[in-house]
C-alpha cells in the first residue's frame, strides 16, 4: 500500500476512535446517590398516625401506584423503591424522617411530603443539601420561590390563590356578607386567610367579623364553630385540615347555623369529609376543584376515569374510590413518573429538578379538562387552575369557568 494511503487510513482510524469515544462519553448514564441501573429510591413522609393521618391514604396510594410502573417495566427499566415514613403532621419528626431517608436511606429525592408545617421544617436542609423536595403536598404560596428555594416545588394550586376565588365570588353574590373565619393557626391556615383578606380588598375589615383559629392538638373545634354562630355571621370559611372539617360541617347543623358555607379544597373529600360529617349536613357547601370528582356520573365513560378505575381493581382494592385523596395521589405520582422518564439516564437530583421545572400543557387522566400542569425555572407552581363546585344532593356539581389564580411566590 502507498505510504500516503497508509497515513490516510491511520488518520481514518483515529478519527473514527476518537467519534466512537465521544459517542460512549454522551451516551454515559449519569447517576446521583439513590439512582442506579436498576432503581431509582423515592423517600416520601406522610402523616399515617396523629390529627391529619386522613391525608395517609395518599402515600398508600402512591406506594400502589408505584407498583403499577413497576409490574410494567418500571422508568426506563428501573424499578421504583418507594420509602414513606410517618411523621404524625408533627415537624420536629419530619425533620427526623427526612434525616433519615437523605442520609440512611440515601434516596434521590423527596417526594409529596405531606402538609405546611412539615415542609417548612425540612426546607431549608433539602435546599442545603441540594436534594429535591419535589410535587410538596401543601398548597402554600412559598413553595413557588425557585430564586431562594430551587430545590423545592410545590404541585396542586396555592391556597391564596383559592382563597382569591372565594373572594371575588363573595363580592359578586354577597357584597354586604358578614364573614367568619375558622382557620388552622399555622403556614397553612394564615396562607388561606392572607389570600381571602387580599381577595376582598379594602372591604376585607369590614365584611370578615370574626377569625377564630385552632390547633390540631384540639380534640374538638365545636366551641370555635358555636362563638362564629354568635357573632351573626351569614358566610362561613372553613379552613380545616379532613377531621376539622366533618367536625365544622356536623355542629353547625347540629346548631343550626347556616351561613353561606366556603370549604377548602384540601377538605372536600366526600369519603374522608362529607360521608363522616353527614351528606344531608353537607347541602350547598362551596369548594373547588382541579381534580375529578370520581362520585360524579359524568365521568363514567371518561378515558382517565376507567384508567383509574382500572389501577384500583389491580393495584389498590382497598382504596376508597370516592376518597379525594386517593385520586390526589394517583394523579401526583403519575407526574413524578413523567418527569424521572424525562431524565431518561441523567438520574442526577439536577436534572430531576431541571425536568420538573421544564413541564408545557401536561394533560394528566385525573386533571379537569381544561387544567393542565406547566413549569418553567421561574415558575413552580405546576397546576394554577380551579373550577369551583357545590355540593348537592350526593355528590359536587362543578359550575363556572376553569379559574386562573393570580398569585405567585
Amino acid at each position: 500500500m502507498p505510504a500516503i494511503h497508509m497515513r490516510s487510513g491511520l488518520l481514518l482510524s483515529a478519527a473514527l476512535a476518537i467519534l466512537a469515544a465521544t459517542a460512549a462519553i454522551a451516551a454515559e448514564k449519569k447517576y446521583d446517590v439513590g439512582a442506579t441501573d436498576t432503581e431509582i429510591k423515592i423517600g416520601n413522609i406522610m402523616p399515617y398516625s396523629g390529627p391529619a393521618s386522613a391525608y395517609g391514604v395518599i402515600g398508600k396510594t402512591e406506594q400502589a401506584y408505584f407498583n403499577k410502573v413497576n409490574a410494567e417495566g418500571g422508568i426506563n427499566g428501573r424499578k421504583i423503591n418507594f420509602i414513606s415514613y410517618d411523621d404524625g403532621y408533627s415537624p420536629p419528626k419530619t425533620v427526623e424522617q427526612a434525616r433519615r431517608l437523605v442520609e440512611s436511606d440515601n434516596v434521590l429525592l423527596i417526594f409529596n411530603s405531606l402538609g405546611t408545617p412539615p415542609n417548612s421544617a425540612i426546607q431549608k436542609y433539602m435546599n442545603t443539601n441540594k436534594v429535591p423536595q419535589l410535587f410538596v403536598a401543601t398548597g402554600a404560596t412559598k413553595w413557588n420561590d425557585p430564586k431562594q428555594f430551587p430545590w423545592t416545588m410545590g404541585w396542586q394550586p396555592s391556597y391564596q390563590s383559592e382563597a382569591h376565588i372565594y373572594a371575588k365570588y363573595i363580592l359578586k353574590e354577597k357584597p354586604d356578607a358578614r364573614i367568619a373565619v375558622l382557620y388552622q393557626d399555622d403556614d397553612y391556615g394564615k396562607d388561606y386567610l392572607k389570600g381571602l383578606k387580599d381577595g376582598l380588598g379594602a372591604k376585607a375589615a369590614s365584611m370578615i367579623v370574626a377569625e377564630e383559629s385552632y390547633e390540631t392538638s384540639e380534640p374538638s373545634i365545636n366551641d370555635h364553630i358555636v362563638k362564629l354562630k354568635a357573632t351573626g355571621a351569614d358566610v362561613f370559611f372553613d379552613v380545616t385540615t379532613p377531621k376539622f372539617a366533618a367536625q365544622a360541617i356536623k355542629e353547625a347543623a347540629e346548631i343550626e347555623w347556616k351561613p353561606l358555607h366556603f370549604l377548602n379544597n384540601v377538605s372536600a373529600s366526600i369519603g374522608s369529609v362529607i360521608e363522616p360529617a353527614g351528606m344531608e349536613k353537607a347541602q350547598g357547601i362551596i369548594s373547588s376543584a382541579y381534580l375529578k370528582d370520581t362520585s360524579d356520573p359524568q365521568w363514567n365513560n371518561d378515558p382517565g376515569m376507567k384508567a383509574f378505575d382500572a389501577f384500583l381493581l389491580k393495584y389498590f382494592p382497598d382504596g376508597n374510590r370516592i376518597d379525594a385523596s386517593v385520586m390526589y395521589g394517583y394523579t401526583v405520582a403519575q407526574n413524578l413518573v413523567y418527569v424521572l422518564k424525562n431524565c431518561g439516564d441523567d438520574l442526577t437530583r439536577e436534572n430531576v429538578m431541571k425536568q420538573a421545572a421544564n413541564i408545557h400543557g401536561l394533560k394528566l387522566g385525573g386533571l379537569l379538562p381544561g387544567i393542565t400542569v406547566n413549569t418553567s425555572a421561574t415558575d413552580f407552581a405546576p397546576i394554577s387552575q380551579l373550577q369551583l363546585m357545590k355540593f348537592e344532593g350526593r355528590r359536587w356539581d362543578l359550575f363556572g369557568d376553569i379559574i386562573s389564580g393570580d398569585v405567585s411566590g
